[in-house]
């Protein structure tokens, strides 16, 4: 207990550290340029602790449970010897944390929301929600597909620039055929996958099984499958709106 408090502190640190140069920034412009005072400071101050307080118990949690707990998943599928189970296991995490994160289903409603109103879609809460949710599906299964190929790359050794170089090619391709509407969302997408819940696991999830594979080494191996993730739902989502 005494060490997991030690560690805490450390990341409290550390997240002052971080969200400092954001403050001093903001505080800046407002005092100096705009040469305003704050308003509602005390609302703020309190919500920036709130910020720092979350920010340092989300990284202590990421330490604790979603790495070890991710490197510990990859280790046991390797040792366990099926290749259809851990693409399996790869295809759903992906898929199951997409559709989880939060940024995504908040650019998603509001997608939806600009969509409806600029004519694209019917006006009308039904409407909606099938269009943020078919956007959603799409991208989950998008990163369900990154994670597939990421492990695969890993599995065999491919170099990961030759598929970044491949994915990116074929985006600026589609970007020339899809509806300007989609293009926009498309690429929005691709960012929001790399947030909060998403990250984390996938990061783990590569850097254990580059450690469990006799010839990978983790820092060439297991990095990447975050750069599959953000690539895919452009692809997908673009494809989307080509087709529907």
């Amino acid at each position: 207990m005494k060490a997991i408090l030690l560690q805490f502190f450390h990341s409290l640190r550390q997240s002052l550290q971080d969200l400092l140069p954001i403050i001093l920034v903001i505080a800046f412009f407002q005092l100096v340029v705009l040469q305003q005072p704050v308003p509602q400071l005390a609302q703020i101050i309190m919500g920036g602790l709130m910020v720092l307080l979350g920010l340092s118990l989300f990284v202590q949690g990421l330490q604790l449970a979603l790495f070890p707990l991710g490197e510990d998943m990859a280790y046991s599928f390797v040792k366990k010897g099926n290749l259809w189970l851990l693409l399996l296991f790869a295809f759903t995490l992906g898929f199951g944390t997409t559709v989880a994160e939060p940024a995504l289903i908040a650019i998603a409603d509001e997608a939806a929301e600009i969509a409806a109103k600029g004519g694209v879609i019917e006006d009308f809460e039904p409407a909606r929600t099938a269009y943020a949710g078919g956007l959603r599906l799409v991208v989950a299964l998008a990163v369900g597909v990154a994670l597939l190929v990421g492990v695969i790359r890993i599995l065999k050794g491919w170099p990961v620039q030759y598929l970044i170089i491949g994915g990116y090619v074929g985006v600026v391709v589609m970007t020339a055929f899809a509806p300007p509407e989609i293009i926009g969302i498309a690429y929005d997408s691709g960012g929001v996958t790399t947030s909060t819940v998403t990250v984390p696991l996938v990061a783990a999830l590569g850097i254990g099984l580059a450690s469990s594979i006799r010839g990978r080494d983790p820092l060439v191996d297991g990095f990447g499958l975050i750069a599959f993730a953000s690539l895919t739902p452009m692809i997908f989502v673009m494809a989307y709106g080509m087709m529907f």
